[in-house]
């Protein structure tokens, strides 16, 4: 069920994951084959991998699982974006996840721009109306405009690479545009989205191998467009966040993907 999970965000799914994975505690065998599971259902989640990976190469895979939990849940990468963004700042964002909403929800003087997507969380939506956040919805086709009338460029990434990031779709467009304006592009991580680049390589391996890319609910968008990536300890360069993931590399998730 929880590999079959859908419309909620990453980290909420990797800590449903971890206490589904504390069963196999003592199944070495039935633990291979839950992470490979999840991974396969959820392959664009970075907090999966993440989960999967640490989980897997530990000598408490039981332990471990509550510690990731433990992470996730202390996450304070929304609490980051709210301080890092200028007052009375207008920003286009391409869809809501959880630490994005999250971020916007605590500021009151900020206007977005939301250009909507498959992976727009309409639970973080519909809370920013309620309080009376100024957010005005824009079609694909104009992102373009709103990117010229705003301050800042910001996206969730589910995934963070060397070389690259996992974004809602239109992310990269919005990207390309703002560096073109020289306007900052800021992607918001969090806990368990940095991953080592041999996992980073087998997540987007999986993206390569759809027919109709450009239907994917996600897309990378190059480590060049991005200024920085928020996370849970403020701004940093793309390249600082993933120095040191703090996952090892898995190789029973790697097979097949190398």
């Amino acid at each position: 069920m929880v590999a079959r999970a859908a419309g909620e965000g990453p980290a909420l799914v990797a800590q449903e994951a971890a206490g589904a994975l504390v069963a196999f505690g003592d199944d070495p065998a039935g633990l291979v084959t839950a992470c490979r599971r999840l991974v396969d259902r959820q392959p664009t989640s970075g907090p999966i991998w993440w989960l999967a990976a640490r989980v897997l190469c530990a000598s408490d895979p039981a332990e471990e699982a509550w510690r990731a939990v433990e992470s996730l849940d202390s996450d304070q990468t929304g609490e980051q974006l709210a301080a890092a963004i200028a007052d009375g700042a207008v920003v286009t964002a391409v869809g809501l996840g959880e630490h994005l909403g999250d971020g916007l929800a605590r500021r009151g003087d900020v206007e977005v721009f939301l250009v909507e997507t498959d992976v727009t969380d309409r639970g973080w939506l519909r809370r920013l109306h309620r309080l009376g956040s100024d957010v005005e919805d824009v079609p694909a086709s104009g992102l373009a405009s709103a990117v010229a009338e705003s301050d800042l460029v910001l996206f969730e990434a589910s995934a963070l690479g060397p070389d690259g990031l996992l974004a809602p779709s239109g992310s990269r467009a919005a990207a390309a545009v703002g560096h073109h304006a020289e306007l900052p592009v800021w992607a918001v991580g969090g806990v368990g989205r940095a991953l080592p680049e041999r996992l980073w390589k087998a997540l987007a391996a999986r993206l390569h191998d759809d027919d109709e890319p450009w239907l994917a609910a996600e897309e990378v968008v190059p480590a060049d467009l991005v200024d920085w990536v928020v996370g849970p300890d403020g701004l940093q360069l793309l390249s600082d966040a993933v120095r040191q993931p703090d996952c090892p590399v898995a190789p029973e998730l790697l097979k097949g993907a190398e």
